[in-house]
């Protein structure tokens, strides 16, 4: 069964997350029903798309949106909310891969991601809470040493002075781990409420001028001088489409799928803790951490601890999604062991082999973006903004985020999930053992 499907046991139904508990969706918009054309189709009502479809509707053009469940539904309404900078790997070992010219440009879409999402939350999404900050937890002090090498990096090669690399002391002043070996604290990155943010941006590009149809999902894409996309009810026609279904997006073209899959992460929201939230923070910052296979968290405005990691690379998830994050909890802050569980929610990601972002031209007239690997709550925002001017005749930004290495799986399509498995598995065990 597709991940559209496989783990969501109502259909159209937002995830039973905080996020959802705490944001207010609204009426649900009508499906696509009979035979309809636009200027430009969107696959997915998800950060890239609505990027997408607000930046073509500002450009004066009638893009129209087709979304197999609710906009926001996916990965933009579940994940961590974390605004990150620039991507996965750090500048120095993008500039030895692409050199320094290719990975400015990168960078500075990177950064422009960042500084989209907060003045749009500033101007027409304040319930989405943009706060500053993201500190990266260290679990070998041998790690501080290239921290500090890629934050003085940043400072005189790119002017980005807002990392503060910290020895253990500071970092557990900050982070209250017993766990953690330093860190550091990106006062330029920040942190946002998904779901809100993701519904406000839905809002906005209506207003602009695009339509949106939900429960609509695509079956087809049909290729051509024009684009037709089939959907249960309905079909709709374009010059143009835009494939922006990221984790969620089934099997609808070969090129994409042989380059990105599905992966899922979990995350559990405690009960409010009260003042109780200094005893594992000292600022309201967001944090991840150096394993590979990521514990990320912050708290929530009413200061539940909202906890993310764990993953697992098969359609389904697994049956005790709560245990493993509550140990994970308890492992890091003992401190806040009884605290209860009040929500707990998976969702599905796309995942590249580089664990970059991938753009990606798969026809004259059709583009697709995705593969942000759990990186991107800002940037799937810029790379719709990109696909969308790449579409009106810009393809600076877009064809800066292409540039970056995003090769096939061994095998396509077929062969990438239990390889991935494999490799993934081995870095999990790494991680157990503290290699």
């Amino acid at each position: 069964m597709s991940v559209l499907h496989r783990n969501d046991p109502v259909r159209g139904r937002h995830a039973p997350s905080w996020y959802a508990a705490s944001a207010e969706p609204g009426d649900a918009r009508a499906p696509l029903r009979g035979a309809h054309r636009a200027d430009v189709a969107v696959v997915g009502a998800g950060y890239t798309g609505l990027w997408a479809a607000r930046t073509l509707a500002l450009a004066g053009l009638k893009p129209v949106v087709l979304e197999a469940h609710r906009a926001g539904w996916g990965a933009s309404g579940r994940n961590g909310g974390q605004v990150g900078t620039g991507f996965n790997w750090s500048q120095r070992k993008l500039e030895a891969r692409l050199g320094e010219g290719p990975t400015r440009l990168a960078w500075d879409v990177a950064e422009e991601g960042k500084r989209q999402l907060r003045d749009f939350v500033a101007t027409e999404a304040p319930e989405a809470a943009y706060k500053p900050g993201v500190a990266h937890g260290l679990y070998a002090a041998s790690d501080l040493a290239p921290a500090r090498a890629e934050a003085d990096h940043l400072a005189s090669r790119y002017g980005y002075d807002a990392v503060e690399v910290m020895d253990a002391d500071r970092f557990r002043a900050l982070v209250k781990s017993p766990l953690y070996r330093g860190g550091a604290l990106d006062r330029g990155a920040g942190h946002v409420h998904p779901l809100r943010y993701a519904l406000a941006l839905a809002r906005s590009a209506e207003r602009a001028g695009a339509a949106i149809h939900e429960h609509s999902e695509v079956t087809r894409v049909e290729k051509g001088a024009s684009v037709t996309l089939h959907t249960p009810e309905g079909t709709l026609t374009a010059p143009h489409a835009i494939l922006a279904g990221n984790g969620y997006l089934p099997d609808l073209e070969p090129e994409v799928a042989a380059r990105t899959m599905p992966i899922n992460s979990f995350i559990a929201a405690t009960e409010p803790l009260g003042n109780r939230w200094t005893d594992v923070l000292a600022e309201d910052v967001a944090v991840a951490d150096s394993r590979f296979v990521v514990n990320y968290f912050r708290f929530s405005e009413d200061r539940r601890l909202l906890f993310g990691g764990r993953e697992n690379f098969t359609v389904g998830f697994p049956r005790d999604v709560a245990g493993p994050l509550r140990a994970r909890i308890a492992s890091l802050f003992p401190q806040i062991a009884d605290a209860a569980i009040s929500h707990v929610w998976g969702g599905t990601l796309g995942i590249t082999m580089t664990r970059l972002p991938l753009l990606l031209r798969v026809a004259p007239n059709v583009v697709s973006a995705g593969g942000y690997s759990g990186h991107g709550v800002a940037l799937a925002g810029i790379a719709g903004r990109a696909c969308a001017e790449a579409i009106l005749g810009q393809a600076g930004r877009f064809d800066a985020l292409a540039a970056l290495p995003t090769p096939r799986f061994p095998g396509g399509a077929r062969a990438r999930a239990p390889l991935l498995t494999l490799a993934m598995t081995w870095y999990a065990l790494r991680d157990r053992l503290g290699f």
